[in-house]
């Protein structure tokens, strides 16, 4: 459901943006002016206190190769790496960045392979809760493109900044294989990121990112792994596939498996589900590059993990909706799914579930409504996720699921 008059208002506003890019990229100017958007983001947290992954340990004289797919391409990239959860500064002793052969394949394309350099050093420090951007790194690449980015850390790193649920695949090395060709010889392969928090693009037609800022639904739980198929996936190259490009957004998916609106993981005994939704804005929306939209998919932890009541969360994320306002963002959120046949349901939760999407489908706070509810569930058992669109543990999409759930974002709200 959309509010008409903010519908009207955004395709206004689009109208005159568009006039302005055109007036912007008229003959007299020869063209937009390149600039730094984002194009690939994850969300990072403290170490799981297992040691999953080697998150808490960390590495010593070793190498991280991480996969990732960006969702706009540009002419040069830039790479963003955070200590934010680290006990001790981080040495990053080699880094670069290239192009897979194929997706999931730690093996890169010959020629691809660029050094990344931090202020015009092959090797940086980042201080404990620090973060560091490296220099621009000449290397073109196409919208939907994989890319390595390799890391050599040769000092015992401590405590990890990390993803737990990357649904990619980083493979780990023996000593400094930042600068190899061939993939092959991992000693490790773990299904999480580190350190790496975002991607830039330099790009003429790029306009701001769309950041996503959601759960386990955004996160990709139930998606094929290693194949880029979550609904954050499936949005971005809505985007880029949709002509004209210009002013196409970056979407950034900052996403955490069992995050809550309220409730910090920890509290949970696993931080690896990140700081409250509420807590994480500063560090995962606002101080993204050229963030213009936020996208809320969050509260369905809040229910079947917590049990909140619905005032509770509602006001939560009333304030998501207020604070990012502040800021001069847009706002979308999306309806809490079906899960009935899930282990932690209930008859009562269900009632909570459905008072909150009460109020979100009324008029409120926000700038535009996302009913994945009504995209995902079953018309004959509507609090159940359809079967087609069900991973099997009836409460995450698959990836036709996932791909349903894009297809539902109206283009113009972002």
């Amino acid at each position: 459901m959309i509010n008409r008059r903010r519908a009207a208002a955004a395709l206004a506003a689009l109208g005159l943006l568009a006039t302005t890019l055109v007036g912007a990229a008229g003959p007299a100017s020869g063209g937009l002016p390149p600039r730094w958007v984002g194009t690939w983001g994850t969300a990072l947290t403290a170490p799981s206190l297992a040691n999953t992954g080697s998150s808490l340990n960390g590495f010593t004289d070793q190498s991280i190769r991480q996969l990732v797919r960006v969702s706009l391409g540009g002419q040069k990239v830039r790479l963003r790496f955070t200590n934010a959860y680290g006990t001790q500064p981080l040495t990053i002793g080699h880094a670069t960045v290239g192009l897979p052969v194929a997706a999931g394949s730690p093996t890169l394309q010959p020629g691809s392979l660029r050094e990344v350099t931090f202020n015009g050093s092959g090797s940086t420090v980042v201080y404990k809760g620090a973060e560091v951007l490296s220099d621009p790194v000449d290397l073109p690449v196409s919208a939907s493109q994989d890319l390595a980015v390799t890391l050599y850390l040769p000092t015992a790193t401590g405590a990890t900044s990390w993803h737990w649920t990357a649904r990619q695949t980083s493979y780990v090395y023996a000593g400094d294989r930042a600068g190899d060709v061939d993939g092959s010889g991992q000693t490790a392969a773990y299904n999480h990121f580190y350190y790496l928090a975002g991607i830039e693009v330099l790009t003429p037609t790029g306009l701001g990112t769309v950041v996503v800022l959601g759960d386990s639904i955004s996160d990709g739980s139930g998606s094929t792994l290693g194949a880029n198929t979550r609904w954050p996936d499936y949005l971005a190259s809505r985007i880029t596939g949709t002509w004209p490009a210009l002013a196409d957004p970056g979407v950034l998916n900052l996403s955490l498996a069992g995050n809550q609106v309220t409730r910090d993981g920890l509290t949970l005994n696993s931080p690896a589900l990140g700081d409250s939704a509420l807590a994480r804005l500063d560090d995962d929306v606002f101080s993204q590059p050229g963030v213009r939209t936020v996208i809320v998919e969050l509260g369905i932890n809040d229910v079947h993990l917590s049990g909140y009541p619905a005032d509770r969360i509602i006001a939560g994320l009333r304030q998501l909706a207020i604070q990012a306002k502040d800021r001069g963002l847009r706002v979308v959120v999306a309806t809490l799914g079906p899960f009935e046949g899930y282990s932690s349901w209930t008859a009562d939760k269900e009632a909570v579930r459905q008072a909150v999407n009460a109020y979100l489908r009324g008029d409120n706070e926000f700038d535009g409504l996302l009913d994945f509810d009504q995209v995902l569930r079953d018309p004959a058992n509507p609090g159940k996720v359809l079967p087609a669109y069900d991973s099997g543990d009836h409460i995450h999409p698959n990836d036709t699921g996932a791909q349903a759930l894009a297809a539902a974002v109206p283009l113009w709200l972002l």
